[in-house]
């Protein structure tokens, strides 16, 4: 069930009408819970027990914490692997026994593949990261443990962000779990033009991308060097409007509900550096991993080589995280040596030279082409295509003589300016300062064209597949 199909909007109107006639704040959760496990039992109902699952074992591992500290990290312990191991076994099987048996056969061993063929079930890894922050949370002190077992489930399963995130930590949704929600209290506008937000970026520009993203992506060297930079400009876009739109559209249907979810983005391409751009990309993935992953190793602290070491590994575990393949770890690995040289070079250069006062103008332009350059291992299927796109794209090297249509280079120009207009906050105020009635017009109108623009066939959010 996506969010720009019509049956979603029908689900919604019916969850969003009884939720707010409902008046007790129980009978109001026990129906978001029901509505998130139908949500998630329309993609395959088998894989809920997975979500009851780690929701009972967290339940538990964190009431022990509380009952038995001296044995707190056992219980956090049993967390961890039921968690993970879950994670582990239906998204990295396969990815482990395939490059065990690559590997053997290397060294001149023969083995055979197991023909255990496993299916992903739809956002484990946003989930199971989800969950975890509340057995991480307890075990550091930083929340108390839950007293209702039915609040942790709303907290793990509440739908809207249920598949693709954001990732929502425990301490920002269980404080909202105790208080009922007030319809008035809504910023219904702000929401309104959030979810509209949400699927034009989805529905009528990362699916119009998607076929000539996916031909050029299919067999680049069949495509001349133009076409490479369309197709992986094109992508960047693409990702950013599937991905930001599926988060826009999940906070506004949060919000309509009378709960406040995490911005996941914030102009992402208008980043000055790096590290700014993981501060703005994936923001809710980007802190957890800062806060569970790169603070626990030791984060800047340390000796001069333990910093790049804990940045490596949090990039390489965050490229692991998107999926089961080399191709995601090389893409963490090539972020992670960027940060560690930005780091280093930041640190090196003052703030006042003539160095960083030539660059800053440039600096936003040099590091979204680095983010292209990345973005090629991400979305190719096997390092032969990534090889052969990048010497398209960055050598202009290619044989091929297809082309790409030339206009989508307007609509890339049309983007970054409306990337602009949003990083100023203009459009955000234009349309909180509007009166009611011009507002609803101009929201249906909103409404109107994007239907009219939107793509003729539905293609599943990019992230479904992590």
């Amino acid at each position: 069930m996506l969010f720009t199909e019509f049956r979603f909007l029908l689900f919604f109107v019916l969850v969003t009408t009884v939720h707010w006639l409902l008046r007790g704040n129980t009978s109001r959760k026990l129906w978001l819970l029901s509505a998130s496990y139908t949500f998630y039992a329309a993609w395959d109902w088998r894989f809920l027990s997975l979500i009851l699952i780690s929701t009972l074992v967290d339940w538990v591992a964190a009431r022990g914490m509380e009952r038995t500290p001296a044995r707190k990290r056992r219980w956090l312990l049993l967390s961890l692997v039921v968690n993970l191991g879950l994670l582990g076994f239906f998204k990295y099987f396969g990815f482990f026994v395939e490059s065990a048996t690559s590997l053997l056969a290397w060294l001149g061993f023969h083995a055979d593949r197991a023909a255990l063929e496993i299916i992903l079930p739809v956002g484990i890894s946003f989930y199971t990261f989800q969950t975890l922050s509340y057995t991480l949370d307890v075990y550091f002190g930083k929340i108390k443990t839950s007293k209702n077992l039915l609040d942790l489930a709303l907290f793990v399963g509440f739908f809207p962000q249920l598949v693709a995130g954001p990732i929502v930590r425990a301490r920002d949704f269980l404080p909202q779990l105790q208080v009922s929600r007030q319809w008035k209290s809504i910023h219904k506008r702000a929401a309104a033009f959030l979810f509209l937000t949400g699927y034009v970026k989805k529905a009528c520009i990362a699916d119009h991308l998607a076929p000539a993203v996916d031909s050029w992506f299919a067999n680049p060297g069949n495509f001349d060097a133009a076409a490479a930079w369309t197709a992986t400009i094109g992508y960047a876009i693409q990702i950013y409007g599937d991905f930001s739109g599926y988060s826009d559209m999940a906070i506004a249907c949060a919000a309509f509900l009378g709960y406040q979810l995490c911005e996941n983005f914030r102009r992402p391409y208008l980043a000055k550096n790096i590290r700014d751009f993981w501060r703005r990309w994936h923001i809710s993935l980007s802190t957890w991993l800062r806060d569970y992953l790169y603070i626990p190793l030791g984060g800047s602290r340390g000796s001069g080589l333990a910093t790049p070491r804990n940045l490596m590994l949090t990039m390489l575990l965050g490229g692991l995280w998107h999926g089961a393949a080399w191709t995601f770890v090389v893409w963490g690995a090539l972020h992670g040596l960027a940060l560690i040289l930005y780091r280093k070079w930041d640190r090196s250069v003052s703030p006042l030279s003539t160095s960083r006062r030539i660059l800053a103008p440039l600096a936003p332009l040099f590091t979204f082409l680095f983010v292209c350059v990345c973005w090629i291992f991400f979305r190719s299927s096997d390092f032969a295509t990534a090889w052969t796109g990048l010497r398209a794209f960055v050598l202009l090297q290619t044989s091929g003589t297809q082309t790409l249509s030339a206009h989508w280079w307007l609509l890339f120009l049309a983007l970054y300016l409306a990337h602009r207009l949003a990083e100023s906050g203009k459009s955000a105020r234009w349309i909180a300062g509007m009166p009611a009635p011009l507002a609803a017009l101009t929201l249906g109108i909103g409404a109107a064209l994007a239907l009219a623009f939107t793509a003729t066939d539905y293609r599943p959010f990019i992230y479904f597949q992590f």
